[in-house]
């Protein structure tokens, strides 16, 4: 079982590990790497709102609240993490106070 994890881990971590070998010392197209820094906002922002067009009645307004967490938070403070953290929390209690 163990093989099964470990070879698992490596052939999810080796495609990512890669491309930030080869292109560590390469300088980047500035158009391109303006594009690129906009991948994490637009993958939350399909993540949530996919979460939102697919909730069950009972956890619309959980959803909206965490969405509306993540899009505050994403723009006072753009950390994407702290975003997803608040939202997840938000939507945590909220769950459990309706």
């Amino acid at each position: 079982m163990i093989y099964i994890i470990i070879g698992m881990a490596l052939v999810t971590y080796i495609p990512r590990l890669l491309p930030l070998y080869f292109l560590a010392d390469k300088k980047l197209n500035p158009k391109l790497e303006r594009f690129l820094q906009y991948i994490p906002y637009t993958s939350l922002s399909i993540l949530i709102i996919r979460g939102i067009l697919t909730s069950s009645e009972e956890l619309l307004i959980p959803s909206i609240i965490g969405i509306s967490l993540a899009g505050l938070f994403s723009y006072i403070k753009p950390n994407l993490i702290l975003a997803v953290f608040i939202s997840i929390f938000g939507s945590f209690i909220a769950i459990h106070i309706l």
